[in-house]
């Protein structure tokens, strides 16, 4: 199950809501995951990028985490297909999302009391 923060730089999506429920369901939809196992928490930022800001587009910065994070070619097609997901929800180009792996949760992260192993 990932939970993917979503930091969301500029103006606010005119409803988070929406725009989480949309996020949660593209990236879910991309990653062939069943109702209730993909988390999305959204979070309005503020965002700066020395020498001015860059023509275009503000960026959405996301932090995936899972138990067991995938590697090698998974990990790249997984980050293909957040990224496309992310871009088409949230209406920003593919070059302003940006993702990080957090450490893995395993072990560290718990559920109803319930630690994940």
């Amino acid at each position: 199950m990932p939970i993917l923060d979503i930091h969301w730089a500029g103006a606010p999506p005119a409803s988070a809501d929406d725009m989480a429920a949309a996020l949660a369901d593209a990236i879910g939809d991309a990653l062939q995951q069943p109702p209730g196992r993909v988390w999305v928490r959204l979070h309005l930022v503020h965002h700066a990028e020395n020498g001015g800001p860059l023509a275009g587009a503000q960026p959405v910065f996301v932090t995936v985490l899972h138990a067991h994070p995938p590697a090698g070619d998974a990990l790249k097609a997984e980050i293909t297909a957040i990224t496309s997901a992310v871009a088409a929800a949230s209406g920003r180009p593919r070059e302003r999302v940006h993702l990080e792996y957090a450490a893995p949760g395993a072990g560290r992260i718990a559920f109803g009391g319930r630690l994940v192993d």
